[in-house]
């Protein structure tokens, strides 16, 4: 068995920090990898992908993204930046090694045991940062089994290239699924449509030349009913009235939600040029294409299900008490939770970004291990 002080599971963007901010009060950690190399889930993702935040606000702790990398860094960039911050802290990661189960070892004192298919490491502290998105959701249709076409969801998706000349429908209507979309109809595709069963609200990513990320950080003061109605209004100048083009108003709003919008990275263009379709939810699944809630049928080449993720802790915990009914945790990220030395990293829902939230909670986290282990002695 190995030992670390601390365990962090998963060295994604929030993990790293979370080293990164341990590393800086003196706390060494073991950062467990189950890619093979850093920023692999990263990799994984479409070739068109870049961060839908600026470069100011998302580096993370005590390490900012360096001013040569533009304002929105491209999947590749940001994988760079991440090797860099390992780099400069010297973080132990240990890739290629995938926890297969985290377990309390003993109540008093706490410890615990991650599992790993090279042997178990035990730790006074383990940090859970495998993220929000780690197991893809891939809804039971009717008629999915029965369906010829090529059906995948959008964490397969990489590019265009293959869906050359063929119909494609897209499910889903979150940034995902609006920016697959929009490259299936830029680079090739016969035909695109989008079914959407809840109409999101859609924000330009730089209104009036700044940055949404930046007014969502100023808006995120206000009562989320003014935020709500101001992001409204501005979407509704910056990008006009999409109902024309049968996209229907949204059926949630940002900061009353508290879930973020799609970030509009050229969706609407698309839409507005008729490049992109709209459809209603999909119901059900035929040999050659899919059957809508208004019982319209169309022929379909290929189905993309841009339909979520969920987070695979209730497998990965046999700590279930620590996780709501939706498999997250229960406790803010970077705070202490109801099983003492199990900390959670970025499952934060947050209108201000993901990166910039990471950055927040690892330092909050860093403050609060250092409190329980000074506790513990």
């Amino acid at each position: 068995m190995s030992e670390s002080t601390v365990v962090i599971v998963g060295a994604g963007a929030a993990g790293l920090s979370a080293g990164g901010a341990l590393k800086r009060r003196g706390i060494e950690s073991v950062i467990l990898e189950e890619d093979e190399q850093l920023g692999g889930t990263w990799a994984r993702r479409y070739d068109r992908l870049h961060l839908h935040t600026v470069r100011g606000f998302s580096g993370l702790a005590h390490y900012s993204i360096p001013r040569g990398y533009p304002k929105y860094l491209s999947r590749e960039q940001f994988i760079a930046y991440l090797g860099e911050y390992a780099k400069h802290f010297n973080l132990e990661v240990l890739t290629g090694c995938p926890v297969r189960k985290i377990r309390m070892k003993s109540a008093t004192p706490s410890s615990w045991l991650a599992a790993t298919a090279e042997g178990d490491w035990h730790s006074r502290v383990i940090v859970i940062a495998t993220g929000q998105y780690r197991n893809p959701i891939l809804p039971e249709w009717e008629g999915r089994d029965a369906y010829r076409g090529d059906l995948v969801h959008s964490s397969s998706y990489t590019s265009a290239l293959q869906y050359t000349r063929k119909r494609v429908l897209v499910v889903g209507a979150g940034n995902s699924g609006t920016e697959i979309a929009t490259d299936l109809a830029e680079n090739g595709a016969a035909f695109v449509a989008l079914s959407i069963r809840t109409p999101p609200p859609i924000v330009p990513r730089d209104p009036f030349g700044m940055p949404v990320q930046r007014t969502g950080i100023l808006l995120n003061f206000l009562p989320a009913a003014i935020a709500d109605r101001l992001g409204r209004l501005t979407a509704r100048i910056v990008l006009g009235d999409l109902t024309r083009y049968g996209l229907q108003a949204p059926k949630w709003m940002p900061y009353s939600a508290r879930r973020v919008p799609v970030i509009d990275v050229g969706f609407v263009k698309a839409l507005k040029q008729r490049l992109v379709q709209i459809r209603p939810a999909l119901e059900r699944l035929t040999t050659t294409g899919a059957v809508f809630a208004d019982q319209s049928a169309e022929p379909f080449d290929a189905i993309i299900a841009a339909t979520g993720f969920s987070t695979g802790l209730n497998e990965l915990l046999e700590t279930n008490d620590v996780l709501n009914d939706s498999g997250e945790p229960l406790d803010p990220s970077g705070e202490p939770t109801g099983r003492p030395g199990i900390f959670f990293m970025g499952y934060t829902h947050s209108l201000r970004g993901h990166l910039f939230e990471a950055n927040l909670a690892s330092r909050r986290l860093a403050r609060n291990v250092e409190r329980y282990l000074q506790r513990a002695v």
